[in-house]
């Protein structure tokens, strides 16, 4: 059964409390999604309220999948750029599938419905993503259509001797 994407859902404690959920679940299967494991809902909340500030300000939109009984599956954010310089692609944060669900093909939906979603934006062009190396996260962008365009060595941090390439990468839209 495929996801149902939806872009700006209304948002509510169900799809609010779904989304700290999924961030943990994630972070805790090891995903690379700004936290180290062990994780809590509670441990998530302030970086998803500033996700949820970003969107209130119209700087961020998000992109929600649901599976087939209606759980939150999937997000990713997509946000504007600041500069005026650069309005012309948006980043795409926090793109996110719950480990029950990975292998059935859910990331590429995700990334291709976050494309879609990029295309009606007026004006944006590309959307640029960083992923944390070491993961195997380059390859599957990579497969989807995004470009390395840039490499930070050893720009995160995970633990105390491990550090990680912050990989920096485009999608043109066009």
């Amino acid at each position: 059964m495929a996801l149902t994407f939806e872009l700006d859902p209304t948002f509510d404690r169900p799809l609010r409390d779904g989304i700290a959920t999924l961030w943990a679940d994630v972070s805790n299967a090891g995903g690379a999604v700004g936290f180290v494991p062990p994780v809590t809902v509670e441990d998530v909340r302030p970086d998803l309220v500033k996700h949820l500030t970003a969107m209130a300000e119209d700087r961020a939109r998000l992109l929600v999948g649901h599976d087939e009984e209606g759980a939150v599956a999937a997000t990713a954010f997509l946000t504007h750029n600041t500069h005026r310089l650069m309005a012309h692609w948006v980043w795409l944060y926090t793109v996110m599938v719950h480990p029950r669900h990975q292998g059935r093909g859910y990331g590429r939906s995700l990334l291709a419905a976050a494309a879609d979603a990029a295309r009606t934006l007026e004006g944006v062009e590309a959307i640029r993503l960083t992923c944390r190396g070491g993961t195997g996260a380059d390859r599957f962008y990579a497969s989807c259509g995004y470009k390395e365009v840039g490499r930070v060595p050893g720009a995160i941090r995970v633990a105390d001797g491990d550090d990680r390439d912050d990989i920096i990468m485009l999608l043109p839209l066009g």
